[in-house]
């Protein structure tokens, strides 16, 4: 069987070096590439990679076009979640980098606390305590 392993997400943005400061500033992440052209770029978020790609590059990929995240528009139906102990703080510090909120902070029947924001672009962003799985 042939092994497949899940690499990192691509998110089309405006402007990419712009996007990867808010990521550094609003969730200290840090910057894993750049390309000089500054139209693709990757950011280190724990274990997994988030690259973000230059729209032009995402006409060039997709002949058909896309649709593009707005900030204007509904969000998609897909968003990246972060971890965090301190899910007001962490919220907080995004809003105070360009982030915009989505929802308050409320705590799930499970006891996870969870918060949404949307980044500059306009992509949903999940901020949350950890899953305390009991099994």
């Amino acid at each position: 069987m042939i092994r497949v392993q899940y690499a990192y997400t691509i998110l089309y943005v405006k402007d990419v070096p712009k996007t990867i400061g808010f990521y550094k500033s609003a969730f200290g992440f840090e910057q894993k590439f750049l390309t000089p052209e500054n139209d693709y770029g990757e950011i280190l978020s724990g274990t997994t990679t988030i690259a973000f790609a230059d729209l032009g590059l995402g006409a060039a990929n997709f002949k058909d076009g896309f649709t593009v995240s707005d900030r204007n528009k509904k969000p998609f139906g897909i968003e990246l979640a972060f971890t965090t102990s301190d899910v007001e703080k962490t919220i907080e510090n995004a809003l105070n980098h360009g982030a915009e909120i989505l929802e308050d902070p409320i705590t799930k029947p499970w006891g996870q606390k969870v918060g949404y924001l949307r980044d500059p672009n306009g992509f949903i962003i999940e901020i949350c305590t950890p899953i305390q799985y009991q099994g």
